[in-house]
């Protein structure tokens, strides 16, 4: 963990604890940096509607970088430091929504898309 008070977060009208105009509940306080363009998110819709390439999610072999960020204390999390928080900052204890897990593949690699990607070999 890592406190980063001046990472930018890009979205649409993201309030100061990141929620956005797609996710906007009390527990929607977490972004997710994107490895096409390196930069913060709240949503993956967020970052549909403001690049233009697609989304491509952080990569397993960065998975030791920091990559989530909670909204509300501005603390860096690294994938499995955000996997095993149980849904809370562990910096702050702010409330993670557990409904992101349900789009986990769209932030960051997943053993899913690794088999998939062996499958094709």
């Amino acid at each position: 963990m890592q406190s980063s008070e001046d990472r930018a977060v890009r979205g649409v009208d993201v309030d100061d604890e990141t929620r956005c105009a797609h996710y906007h509940t009390d527990r929607d306080v977490v972004a997710f940096r994107f490895d096409c363009c390196d930069g913060y998110f709240p949503c993956f819709r967020c970052h549909e509607e403001l690049t233009d390439h697609e989304a491509v999610p952080w990569p397993r072999e960065r998975f030791d970088e920091p990559s989530v960020l909670c909204g509300a204390c501005r603390t860096e999390l690294t994938v499995p430091e955000y996997l095993e928080c149980d849904y809370a900052c562990p910096a702050c204890g702010a409330a993670f929504n557990p409904g992101c897990e349900a789009h986990a593949e769209l932030y960051f690699e997943t053993a899913g898309a690794e088999e998939a990607e062996g499958k094709g070999e």
